[in-house]
């Protein structure tokens, strides 16, 4: 069979195209050509000769991946899985342009083959029969269009005299609650009606789903709008909300629209399943609406095919005016990528990706099933494609003697709160799974599994919910005892009056904490300065610990920068040494800074001192050897036959007292080993096992913790290879000073050799010793507290 070579040809440019694009590493290996492209995205002049296709195809493959070539650390985004039956979609849109010059004649029969046997397609697939098909690129363009439609039919005069057709009789649009937001509005403003001509109904809340619409209020509804002289035009309902996934009772909704003559649209994720041999009654129902909308890009992982709402209508003339048939040449072609698809994957390939997508639904609410604090909320547990759950927190998992329902204020807030961080989380460590957040209105923030819309583009298989259901289980007892010990790391801080709780709900962790040094005779703007330094520097000490638990300066959105949140925890969290020890290290940087602010004047008084006293020393010395003993020839002869011990002794700074030690204790009775001896050891509140990190309470299982223990937010990686500092932490010790006349100024502690006078910058004040006797180098100081 003879092939045209032109279709031949554009299917062959085709294939070689989406090669080069989707080869993200072939340009970005070698750097001189990355960068030659990074110059060449800046917006330029056009050049005069021109660039053949392959430059240009290489430019644009570059555009779409430059992003992940700025840092090498950076995830790569996950592009769509479309394969082969992707690239029949995109030789669709080529094929479109190319039969777009073809002869009117031609141009027109095969628009209406094309178009027809789709529709034919779609309607035997989805079991609606005697349908019309609009093909649409936005999935509210349909709506949109048979709105139109049905005003054109209810109100006669609005062909001829437009909107004023519509005050005799308000049209009323009817939706529940649980429709996509703003779809109304949209529908309101592309109308031009007014916002009053938009019914929100609400959904049931006695009997039945929290998330169907409320047929017994919806019929009164209608009851008052007739009474009131309006006109009940249209009732949007779902065959799968785009929350929870549920279906409205769509049987009692179409009689009650044949009651009043109104039109019944439906839309959902859940039409999907019309496809199947077995389809749940609930869904069946949705064939003897009026119009439903069929996304069928998400559902068969196919891209840029358009959506297609099927309608049942008498009057084309109607339909004409209404927008859903075009004479358009272009329009018409809309139908062509989803023509090529279709034939691509045959009737059984359809059915499969469906059926496997909600397999995979199946798979998960099964293993959610075995899992502890994680409820489900789905509508039918043995036909359900939509999976959304969430932790909720059991009475009997409580621990650490924390209970679990209103044992703080805001509960309901840090639920969801934890439940957002769920999410993301999961999302990140399983992108193939598809999860996302939701927020519904009764259950608050959930995670939801949809894998109609997400598993033919990621290519989503069973082991990505094994692996999904395998990291929730590890997670799940994180949530737990951070849950639990949240109270009382509150009490805890409570009890230092030197910590602050600040009350941060939307945080996903223990809580946020701020030390708050003493502030006697100091100003507001002054002390917010000695807050902020003071926590700064004590966060970073807290992330300097050898512990698995996160500290950081919050989320970015976050404008206090004082504070200092602490992530998730484990169920062996000793809560009360973790809170001393931000209470201790915070208050040894208050000292410290306290210290530092006051040294300036105590070590002039002291340089000042040692100069009176070096003085002193160097005029005793010269009365005691005498003034031959200066002369540099003389004094050497007269040191030779007849030594001189001196009496002078070495002195040492002490900061602390602000005055001037002898050293002679040092050389002759050894006190500074005996200072060390009895210096106290800092030790922390429990005595640490072998390889047990900080704040964790022996025997209860520290080296078995899950990985996600020490991970505060999504966006907080687990952080490795941190310093192992003493149990309990000390600032660091104030070092030595020394003066520029050499005059060795010390912290309290061992004292060390002094150098002599100013005068005499060349001789020793200090009496001689042996090495062994010499105070070491690098020796601590003592506590200033001593």
């Amino acid at each position: 069979m003879m092939v045209d070579p032109t279709l031949a040809e554009m299917g062959k440019n085709l294939n070689e195209a989406v090669k080069i694009l989707e080869d993200g590493r072939r340009w970005s290996e070698p750097g001189k050509e990355r960068r030659w492209f990074n110059r060449s995205s800046i917006p330029g002049p056009l050049q005069g000769d021109g660039q053949d296709v392959a430059s240009i195809l290489q430019l644009v493959q570059n555009l779409l991946h430059e992003d992940d070539e700025e840092e090498n650390d950076r995830p790569s985004h996950r592009m769509q899985n479309f394969g082969e039956q992707g690239h029949m979609a995109l030789l669709g849109h080529s094929l479109a342009a190319y039969m777009s010059v073809l002869d009117r004649e031609r141009h027109r029969k095969l628009t209406t083959r094309i178009l027809s046997d789709t529709t034919l397609w779609l309607c035997r697939l989805f079991r609606y029969e005697n349908g019309s098909a609009y093909f649409h690129e936005d999935d509210r363009e349909g709506l949109l269009k048979v709105c139109r439609l049905v005003i054109n039919a209810r109100y006669e005069d609005y062909s001829t005299e437009g909107y004023s057709a519509l005050t005799s009789r308000q049209p009323v649009i009817y939706l529940s609650t649980s429709c996509r937001p703003g779809l109304g509005q949209h529908l309101c403003s592309q109308l031009g009606l007014p916002l009053s001509s938009l019914c929100t109904v609400p959904c049931n809340t006695m009997f039945g789903s929290q998330h169907q619409l409320d047929v017994a209020l919806l019929d009164r509804l209608i009851k008052e709008d007739v009474d009131t002289g309006k006109l009940p035009l249209l009732l949007i309902a779902n065959a799968g909300t785009p929350g929870a996934g549920h279906t409205d009772k769509l049987g009692r909704l179409k009689d009650l629209c044949d009651q009043y003559s109104m039109w019944l649209h439906v839309e959902g994720v859940n039409l999907a399943t019309l496809a199947l041999g077995q389809a749940t009654s609930a869904v069946m129902a949705a064939t003897r609406s009026d119009s439903m909308t069929l996304t069928l890009g998400p559902w068969l992982g196919l891209p840029a095919v358009p959506a297609v709402t099927l309608y049942r209508h008498e009057d084309p003339a109607q339909s004409l005016a209404a927008g859903l048939t075009s004479s358009q040449p272009v329009e018409r072609l809309q139908a062509l990528p989803l023509w090529l698809s279709l034939q691509y994957l045959g009737h059984d390939g359809i059915v499969e990706r469906i059926r496997h997508a909600t397999a995979l639904s199946q798979l998960l609410l099964t293993r959610l099933k075995t899992l502890a604090s994680i409820k489900t909320s789905v509508e039918d547990e043995l036909n359900s494609p939509v999976v959304v759950f969430r932790f909720a927190q059991e009475i009997s998992a409580a621990s650490s003697g924390g209970s679990v329902e209103g044992y703080f204020p805001g509960e309901q807030e840090v639920l969801d709160t934890l439940n957002r961080w769920l999410g993301e989380r999961l999302a990140k460590l399983v992108p193939a799974s598809g999860v996302d957040v939701v927020e519904l209105e009764d259950e608050g923030i959930c995670v939801r599994f949809t894998p109609l819309m997400t598993a033919a583009a990621l290519g989503t298989q069973c082991v990505d919910v094994e692996a999904l259901v395998e990291r929730l289980a590890e997670t799940v007892p994180v949530l737990s005892s951070t849950l639990c010990l949240r109270q009382d790391f509150r009490e805890e801080v409570h009890r230092h009056p030197s910590l602050s709780y600040i009350d941060k709900l939307s945080w996903p962790g223990l809580g946020a904490v701020r030390y708050e040094p003493r502030s006697e005779g100091m100003d507001d703007s002054k002390r917010q300065q000695e807050v902020e330094k003071i926590n700064s520097e004590l966060l970073k000490k807290l992330q300097d610990l050898d512990a698995d638990l996160s500290f950081t300066a919050g989320p970015e959105f976050d404008q206090e920068r004082d504070i200092i949140f602490v992530g998730m925890a484990t169920e062996d969290l000793d809560v009360s040494e973790l809170v001393d020890t931000i209470a201790a290290l915070g208050r040894d940087i208050e000292e410290s800074g306290r210290l530092l602010e006051n040294m300036t004047e105590v070590v002039r008084k002291g340089i000042l001192e040692a100069e009176l006293q070096l003085q002193k020393d160097s005029e005793e010395k010269l009365m005691e050897e005498g003034v031959l003993r200066q002369i540099p020839l003389v004094g050497s002869v007269l040191n030779w036959f007849s030594p001189v011990q001196s009496s002078v002794k070495g002195r040492t700074f002490n900061l602390a007292a602000g005055s001037l030690d002898s050293t002679e204790p040092t050389y002759t009775m050894k006190a500074q080993a005996d200072r060390l001896d009895q210096q106290d050891t800092p030790t922390s509140s429990g005595k640490r096992l072998p390889g047990q990190k900080l704040f964790r309470r022996s025997g209860v299982g520290y080296d078995s913790h899950s990985e996600t223990s020490s991970v505060g937010h999504a966006d907080v990686p687990i952080r490795d290879g941190a310093a192992t500092p003493t149990p309990v932490p000390t600032p660091s010790p104030t070092p030595p000073l020394t003066t520029p006349e050499e005059e060795v100024l010390e912290a309290p502690g061992p004292p060390m050799e002094t150098a002599h006078g100013l005068a005499e910058p060349t001789e020793k004040v200090a009496p001689a010793g042996t090495e062994e006797d010499r105070q070491p180098e690098g020796q601590e100081a003592e506590e200033t507290s001593r």
